[in-house]
């Protein structure tokens, strides 16, 4: 019996075709070389030469994580940072040393404070070109990979009765996750934060096509495990696949009325789930702790930021931080420009709803399966850490946290039910649309985008 892929494999291709040549022509000219982010490579480059940490990133490249080793006047030596709010030189390992015991500076040692995957993936072409590799060209061609995958996961939801689309409906839905979300402006850029989340998606695409009905246990947890080492919050995506595997128990259950022998079949499952997750996060521990001595800090800790004040006062992750990241996601709108330009967007982004109108629709489900509620809450769970980051995303054209749930969000329009009438391909293309503008100005047209400290700083105290 042929497998839906097999069936749709002449649209599958035709997918992945279009979103190359879509994201190649946006991306343009930014093809033929490095962005001016490339972390990266330069990550990739250092394991190649048996190396953790990076050598100097390219001149203006933003967020290194920065570990200076200090000479004290005891003799000794300590790896750390100098407080900004205090007169405190905080070691890796978290004491905290008077700066009159520091003597001087050894030197100061940087790394890629971003979670390793992607680095990983980059390693083939570092291997050839070295510290030259391009890694616009692999987020582009990873991103044309997520159409036809978002494709199979809506004819996969269709399979488990939990969506009712046609054929036509899901392409549809798979040219709005792909032209009409802030996916669009973040695979055209290269640069390390937009190709974390253009890959962190992929991996996320991966989890729930093999989450759905637990078909693939082990697979579900590797590809977890790696969009939660590409993006730490989607490790919070891990009940959908613990849900699917109690309905599987259940249905078992009604079938079969040997409980034992169904648990038995449910405690393999989560065993099999959970294995390449706890030999991931085993790695990325190691990994850690041998650069900065604690085994949760990927070197955000470490960044040479303007928040660094502030992450010293509250943390990385803060309540301080919640009023404004709710701000960024639900309510900035775009504002009226000036005789440079006829729109400003601030620096933070816009609203999901403004650059995803479609997505309002999701206030409105016709249909209400189980799967929803499963879905929902795996959103909820992600999205959390988010709102309560030092960081609202800035510098970028809409909310691009959002990326790491929005494979669910799509997926829950499938399931909603709600008829993909005229006004609902309205709101589609107005959202193609939007999006269109976001990826084609963004980092190539500054005089729409309000970028000053005054805008930065406006938003804060709110």
């Amino acid at each position: 019996m042929r497998t839906h892929f097999g069936t749709h494999l002449g649209t599958h291709g035709a997918l992945f075709i279009l979103g190359l040549a879509v994201f190649s022509t946006v991306a343009w000219d930014r093809l033929g070389q490095q962005s001016a982010d490339p972390h990266f490579v330069y990550q990739a480059d250092a394991w190649l030469n048996g190396r953790l940490h990076t050598k100097t990133m390219p001149p203006g490249s933003d967020d290194p994580a920065r570990v200076e080793v200090v000479a004290l006047r005891d003799g000794g030596t300590a790896r750390g940072r100098r407080l900004r709010s205090r007169p405190f030189f905080r070691t890796t390992k978290g004491l905290e040393i008077p700066l009159a015991e520091v003597e001087r500076t050894v030197e100061t040692i940087e790394y890629c404070s971003f979670p390793p995957v992607p680095a990983l993936l980059m390693v083939p072409q570092v291997a050839i070109s070295g510290t030259r590799a391009n890694d616009v060209v692999l987020t582009v061609f990873v991103a044309a990979l997520l159409l036809p995958l978002m494709f199979s996961v809506l004819l996969l939801l269709g399979e488990s009765g939990d969506s009712t689309r046609t054929r036509g409906e899901n392409l549809w839905l798979t040219m709005l996750f792909g032209f009409g979300t802030v996916l669009f402006f973040s695979a055209v850029q290269g640069r390390v934060w937009f190709t974390a989340h253009v890959i962190g998606v992929f991996f996320a695409l991966l989890y729930v096509r093999f989450s759905l009905a637990a078909r693939r246990p082990i697979l579900a947890g590797f590809a977890l495990g790696l969009a939660a080492l590409t993006r730490t919050p989607m490790a919070f995506m891990f009940p959908l696949f613990l849900f699917q595997a109690w309905n599987v128990y259940q249905n078992d259950r009604k079938q079969d009325n040997n409980a034992e022998t169904s648990l038995r079949k449910l405690l393999i499952t989560i065993v099999k789930f959970s294995t390449p997750i706890i030999i991931l996060a085993g790695l990325a521990i190691a990994h850690n702790i041998a650069r900065f001595d604690q085994a949760t800090e990927f070197g955000h800790s470490y960044l040479a930021v303007r928040q660094q004040a502030q992450i010293e006062a509250h943390g990385l992750f803060s309540s301080d931080y919640f009023g404004r990241n709710l701000t960024v996601l639900l309510t900035l709108l775009p504002q009226l420009g000036d005789q440079n330009a006829w729109v400003k967007i601030s620096g933070h982004g816009l609203a999901i709803w403004v650059t995803t109108p479609a997505l309002l629709l999701l206030l409105w489900p016709k249909q209400k399966p189980a799967l929803a509620r499963h879905l929902w809450i795996s959103v909820a769970l992600v999205a959390i850490p988010t709102l309560f980051y030092q960081n609202s995303g800035w510098v970028q054209f809409g909310y691009r946290f959002a990326l790491d749930y929005i494979v669910l969000l799509i997926a829950l329009l499938a399931i909603g039910g709600r008829p993909l009438n005229r006004g609902f391909k309205t709101l589609i293309i107005i959202s193609i649309l939007i999006n269109l503008f976001g990826a084609i100005t963004f980092g190539r047209y500054p005089q729409y985008y309000q970028t000053d400290n005054r805008t930065y700083s406006a938003i804060i105290r709110n």
